[in-house]
């Protein structure tokens, strides 16, 4: 019987028990590969981390999965695993190897030395209409004040714009319609000026509503920048998993201009809240 090691973290917050729920297993080298996904699924976060060996210029690469699939990139299960890897190996600027290429990531340090905060600059993302927007606004029961556009940077969202955060918190949608819409994050958006609350549904990716969803961050702040909801640049502030009692404070900016987005960073804190072993 072997024992494969985990660290759980809380990540985009610094308070135990709020933020979005990540599992790490720190060394999976002996890990079968027949267990990953049934492991993912047994944990049921929104999404666990192997560890692995880097293969090329990174200091590791991770394989990120969510209870029913593996993903190529993914915000909040990079930033955490850059949190717990990051403390032991004294690093300053983590380089994680992901599906999507390496992400690096800069570790702000306290008078401690403790990590307090992590920035990561994401994969580009590419953009298309929705092909099923008037489907999916149908599921949701709103209308969207911008258009309903795609972003994939490993993941694919698509962006629905409501006319405040009050409505954004009443939004209830319908579940079952939107178990049709397979393989894509749904991120409804409402907020103003710096400040933006989000709630992102994803039934098809194995999780109803996401607590934090940092993947989705980088391009919202692009989706609001090419609209002119924001200046490219801004760093944007986002309030997500609110309704799920799951709180979490991400803060976003995007760089570009003439049709064209040139960086995206993403940023936020994390915690360590638990450590433990599966013996299998």
């Amino acid at each position: 019987m072997a024992a494969y090691r985990y660290v759980v973290a809380d990540v985009f917050t610094d308070t135990p028990l709020n933020g979005n729920q990540l599992a790490v297993f720190t060394d999976a080298r002996g890990l079968p590969e027949h267990l990953l996904q049934p492991l993912a699924r047994e944990v049921n976060f929104s999404e666990t981390v192997f560890v692995l060996p880097p293969e090329g210029e990174g200091h590791a690469r991770i394989r990120i999965f969510t209870p029913a699939a593996e993903l190529p990139f993914a915000g909040h299960p990079t930033l955490g695993t850059a949190f717990v890897l990051g403390a032991p190996m004294q690093l300053g600027l983590i380089a994680l190897e992901t599906a999507r290429g390496v992400v690096p990531v800069e570790l702000t340090r306290d008078e401690s030395g403790r990590i307090v905060f992590g920035r990561m600059t994401q994969p580009v993302p590419t953009v298309e209409p929705y092909e099923r927007a008037d489907e999916l606004l149908a599921a949701l029961g709103v209308e969207s004040e911008l258009p309903v556009e795609a972003y994939d940077n490993g993941v694919r969202f698509v962006y629905v714009g409501l006319p405040s955060k009050e409505a954004l918190a009443a939004l209830r949608p319908d579940f079952t319609a939107l178990s049709e819409f397979d393989g894509v994050g749904i991120d409804c958006f409402a907020g103003s000026g710096t400040s933006w609350k989000v709630r992102m549904f994803a039934p098809t990716l194995g999780m109803l509503e996401d607590p934090g969803t940092g993947a989705a961050a980088g391009p919202l702040a692009c989706h609001l920048a090419r609209y002119g909801r924001i200046d490219w640049g801004t760093e944007v502030e986002i309030e997500q998993g609110t309704e799920i009692r799951r709180p979490c404070r991400i803060v976003a900016r995007a760089e570009g201009g003439d049709g064209l987005i040139d960086r995206v960073e993403v940023g936020g804190s994390a915690v360590t809240v638990a450590r433990g072993e599966f013996r299998l």
